[in-house]
């Protein structure tokens, strides 16, 4: 995933419709009026503004309400900041021949105008053609209608000078035919690479413009249930009751991602909030020890896990004896363990260093050792609870391995005593822009033999560093003796954003005060509802469960590093040849 999230840095945010259309007016009004008035000295020159101005207010009010009404992408204010960077480049252009022409003639001022019609048509081109779902001949008039409106009151200005304009006629018929094959040029490329990758790459890239626009996430589903394929999920659920439900915590064997409401994104949010909805308790869903390897294709596979996981759930809970917390440590390595009943409850960290996905062989390796101490079963987790600029977690695979199986031999070996069971959930008023999805902060406190612990799980994508270490001093000032905070790895929180990582990890756009003060809120809450529990532990499969898939997500993800690296490699020869070819034409005309 690396290829593809280091371009998060490449999408960006659109000006409002008033901005466009203010900056527009400064263009047209001001920049056409003066650079025109500067070359002709003709008092018709505010009239051209005012002209081209109006007419760009009414073609864009006609591509966005009639044209291409219906297309999603195209609403008022995108329509006008495509208008808004066109007039960028051709005010540019007219500038220079303004400038020029000054000392060389006002016709080289015409011809640079010109250039820039044709380059405001291949503009509107690329941006069209790459991105609307309409036909193709309601995708050209879009392109066509407000250049060629536009040079055509040029053209009315232009004939008050008494100037013979017949010579650039085919320039101006030939400009856009050449433009728009420079641009079919550059997008058959790319279509051409996704071909080796036997992936169709307009439609995908069309599709993810649709989720990351308007967040409409049918059509890119669509493409990556065709591309998926079918595993077998499986699914830990480990609850506490007494006379009612208390607590749980759920892991399945599913990576939240791929990215905001695609795929397996939402699912811990949607996990929490309708298991606390059926079964009246707080509920968590900490990362498991996977990779991207199994993101879920789409919400409708989500749909099948919660149900199956409420369905599963409704088992009572039998075993009143729980260990202590233990927590042991190896070079960089942390893991900490807790058993409740036959069940191992595992974590691991590298805080203060970047702990990002493990491999599932560390989780079933887990799982063997803690069968051979004679425990029944093993729920592993992976705290992702601290993000650095350097990411070496494949580094300390086998620290980890050592930490797990010290641990385990620790905490397997101690006495086993009944406990107490609080938890509780706190929705912060933090946003997903923030870094924060939906779940918000759960709190799972257990006491045994006056041992006080409390499981801290934020719906999130990881950590910045040292905000754990600090949470945890919190903790413990509250009275907990021990503590661990974990993330959920939701990606609902990733590509919504711009910027390197194209998401806040937690902590990064955060008020640390203030997310410290709704964990010990949370905390607190858990600690007063403290009571006499009993565990049970259940593991399920989920059978044929559409995913993305290694195999394929692997191509997707180098199919955006290539195109990108296609688009810059072949961008240069194909406009370059287009603009030596216009700047030919117009004048050699």
């Amino acid at each position: 995933m690396d290829n593809a999230k280091k371009h998060y840095s490449s999408l960006f945010s659109l000006p409002s419709y008033e901005r466009s259309l203010t900056i527009i007016a400064g263009i047209c009004l001001a920049g056409i009026t003066l650079t025109a008035y500067a070359v002709t000295q003709n008092i018709l020159s505010l009239a051209l503004g005012f002209a081209v101005f109006a007419a760009t207010v009414l073609t864009d009010l006609l591509v966005s309400k009639t044209i291409l009404h219906g297309d999603p992408i195209f609403i008022m204010r995108r329509t006008s900041a495509i208008s808004f960077v066109g007039w960028l480049i051709w005010i540019a252009l007219a500038v220079v021949g303004a400038v020029l022409g000054s000392f060389l003639g006002w016709m080289l001022w015409v011809k640079l105008v010109l250039l820039g019609f044709a380059a405001v048509v291949t503009l509107r081109s690329i941006v069209v053609s790459a991105t609307s779902t309409s036909s193709k001949p309601r995708q050209i008039l879009s392109i066509l209608l407000q250049p060629a409106l536009c040079i055509a009151i040029f053209l009315g200005f232009w004939t008050t000078l008494l100037a013979n304009l017949l010579p650039f006629l085919p320039f101006i018929v030939m400009a856009p035919v050449i433009g728009y094959t420079a641009v079919y040029l550059l997008l058959n490329s790319i279509d051409r690479l996704g071909k080796t990758y036997q992936l169709p790459s307009m439609p995908l890239f069309r599709a993810f413009i649709l989720n990351w626009v308007i967040g409409q996430n049918g059509p890119l589903e669509t493409h990556l249930e065709a591309m998926g394929e079918d595993a077998d999920i499986n699914v830990s659920l480990l609850k506490f009751e007494a006379a009612k439900p208390q607590a749980a915590i759920i892991v399945p064997l599913v990576h939240p991602g791929p990215f905001s409401n695609i795929g397996s994104s939402l699912l811990p949010s949607m996990l929490k909030h309708d298991f606390e909805a059926q079964y009246g308790c707080p509920a968590c869903t900490p990362l498991g020890i996977l990779g991207h390897e199994l993101d879920l294709a789409s919400q409708a596979q989500n749909r099948r896990i919660v149900t199956e996981v409420l369905s599963k759930a409704k088992f009572q809970a039998t075993q009143a004896q729980a260990s202590a917390f233990t927590r042991e440590t190896d070079g960089a390595a942390i893991a900490s363990c807790q058993i409740f009943g036959d069940t191992a409850l595992l974590s691991f960290s590298l805080a203060p260093n970047t702990t990002e996905d493990l491999p599932q062989e560390l989780g079933r390796m887990v799982e063997e050792e803690a069968k051979q101490l004679g425990l029944n079963h093993a729920i592993v987790v992976n705290s992702h609870n601290c993000l650095t600029d350097v990411d070496d977690t494949k580094l300390h695979i086998a620290e980890l391995e050592c930490a797990a199986k010290k641990c385990l031999q620790t905490v397997a070996a101690q006495p086993k005593k009944p406990f107490k069971v609080g938890s509780a959930s706190v929705f912060p008023d933090f946003t997903q822009k923030q870094g924060m999805g939906t779940g918000g902060i759960t709190a799972i406190a257990v006491e045994v033999t006056g041992q006080k612990t409390v499981y801290i799980i934020i719906d999130g994508n990881n950590m910045v560093p040292h905000l754990r270490e600090k949470i945890l001093d919190e903790l413990a000032a509250l009275g907990f003796s021990e503590s661990e905070v974990f993330t959920t790895d939701t990606h609902a929180v990733s590509g919504i954003v711009t910027g390197k990582q194209g998401y806040h990890p937690i902590g990064e756009a955060i008020d640390h005060t203030a997310l410290i003060r709704s964990i010990k809120e949370a905390a607190q809450k858990a600690l007063q509802n403290l009571d006499d529990s009993k565990a049970g532990f259940f593991q399920f499969v989920v059978p044929d469960v559409r995913v993305i898939g290694e195999e394929r997500l692997d191509a997707i993800s180098n199919l955006v590093d290539k195109a990108i690296h296609k688009a810059k490699k072949v961008a240069a020869p194909i406009f370059g040849g287009e603009a030596l070819l216009l700047v030919l034409l117009l004048f050699l005309l």
